[in-house]
């Protein structure tokens, strides 16, 4: 049976150069807002703060992330598989700190799937989802990149910000689900070429995904990251 998922994503607060390397590193970052899209809906649920005066907040609230986190969870009961392409070592992460639900995000990061992760368990590497988009012939919201959320948000282009989480969310959706259906994920390298990986039995949980061997990265000019770099939270 096809398998029903739901994509998730979240926007940060702290505003940060563009090319800053690890911007973990530089937490609390904070959440403005944050997505969902399930394969039989039409449009993405937003999630966002608003103060007395019903303006936006600076950032979410820790009771409406942990309503967020209470509404993933359910969804999870309800069938649907959670869906991101990096989730497990950002998103999930960020919004257990910010939620104050450490264990229940772990729960929900460990039996999600995340294209992302899945990838670098199989190759030693990862790849954008622009790349992937681009691959299959969709694109990410023209106009913005995710290092400018936050200054936006704090501009006041509140609507901006909202269209780019839920359009990265379908995004993340379209790709998911043709990759699966076409059984390969395909994805633009830093060559210009076409990068491929079999997806003989679909997507693999992050759990499943853990098990896999190390793959051979000799190859590779740099040191490959270790899969700590995305599971060190999990504890």
């Amino acid at each position: 049976m096809k398998r029903k998922y739901l994509a998730f994503d979240i926007e940060t607060a702290k505003i940060l150069p563009r090319d800053v390397p690890d911007i973990l590193a530089h937490r609390p970052l904070g959440i403005t807002c944050a997505a969902t899209l399930a394969t039989d809906d039409e449009e993405p649920r937003l999630f966002y703060s608003k103060d007395p005066s019903g303006n936006y907040s600076a950032q979410m609230r820790e009771d409406d992330l942990s309503a967020l986190v209470d509404f993933l969870t359910d969804q999870v009961k309800n069938g649907y598989a959670l869906l991101t392409h990096g989730g497990l070592g950002f998103d999930f992460d960020v919004l257990a700190e910010e939620s104050g639900r450490l264990n229940d995000c772990r729960q929900l990061a460990i039996g999600h799937v995340d294209t992302m992760f899945h990838l670098f368990c199989c190759k030693g590497f990862t790849a954008k989802l622009e790349k992937a988009a681009e691959a299959i012939g969709t694109g990410k919201f023209e106009g913005v990149e995710g290092w400018q959320s936050p200054q936006l948000w704090k501009d006041g282009e509140y609507e901006t910000v909202l269209k780019y989480v839920g359009q990265d969310c379908r995004i993340t959706l379209e790709v998911a689900e043709k990759s699966e259906r076409q059984r390969s994920f395909l994805w633009i390298t830093k060559k210009g070429t076409e990068g491929n990986l079999d997806l003989p039995k679909g997507w693999m949980t992050v759990q499943e995904a853990m098990k896999m061997p190390l793959p051979d990265t000799h190859w590779m000019s740099d040191p490959p990251w270790p899969r700590s770099k995305f599971t060190k939270w999990l504890g």
